[in-house]
């Protein structure tokens, strides 16, 4: 430490070891924890000063108690101004808070649940139904699932449109009726699956019956 830096330190009343004891002694009568080790200063200005503190409180590791600390002008008369528990650089906190109403995730909606529309909600229209904007992001969920570039749809010979399990509903949508695929579900008429209506698997070819296999020979 410099010299000019020794003197200030001594000379300000704010950063003497006094000082020091003062916060810590503040900090302990506050009661809310243990006051550990001071690890240094800041906000530091003419009339005022933030110690710093380790916290050893449980539930909030990397946390600090920090006194601000004050003095008049041409006073020697240090007063402690405030007493905080504050989160340090490593400090563990709780995530920012988030409103339910934006915590709600599509599938939370349980039995009991009341869930009404937002105001202005723009899924609907001023008469109640369904608008075209609402129509639209549903159509768009509806297509990353059951579009015609799902995987399922990769792999399909046929599509929905062909498939007496399609029930149309609108601009080339509909619901399908096949339990053992989508069923129940808002599919694209050119989504497809291996369970269409129309699949038919080709018959193995017929053997000869007096072919005889001897599987007894030796293999080369």
């Amino acid at each position: 430490m410099s010299s000019k830096k020794r003197q200030s330190t001594s000379t300000n009343p704010l950063l003497g070891p006094a000082a020091v004891d003062t916060a810590r002694w503040a900090l302990e009568e506050l009661g809310d924890g243990d006051v550990g080790r001071h690890i240094g200063v800041g906000g530091l200005s003419p009339h005022a000063v933030t110690h710093r503190f380790a916290a050893d409180v449980p539930g909030y590791h990397g946390w600090e108690w920090q006194a601000v600390l004050a003095c008049a002008a041409g006073s020697d008369e240090v007063t402690v101004s405030e007493l905080a528990l504050v989160p340090g650089g490593e400090a563990l906190q709780a995530p920012d808070w988030v409103p339910y109403t934006d915590r709600v995730r599509p599938g939370d909606l349980e039995p009991g649940d009341v869930m009404p529309p937002a105001p202005g909600d723009s899924r609907l229209s001023d008469d109640g139904t369904l608008s075209q904007a609402g129509w639209k992001e549903a159509a768009q969920r509806w297509l990353a699932s059951y579009g015609p570039e799902a995987p399922m749809a990769a792999e399909a010979h046929l599509q929905c449109a062909t498939c007496a399990f399609f029930l149309p509903l609108k601009d080339s949508f509909g619901v399908c009726a096949n339990e053992y695929s989508a069923d129940g579900r808002a599919v694209h008429a050119r989504y497809g699956c291996g369970a269409h209506s129309q699949t038919t698997i080709a018959p193995e070819p017929a053997v000869d019956p007096d072919t005889v296999f001897d599987d007894e020979a030796p293999f080369y």
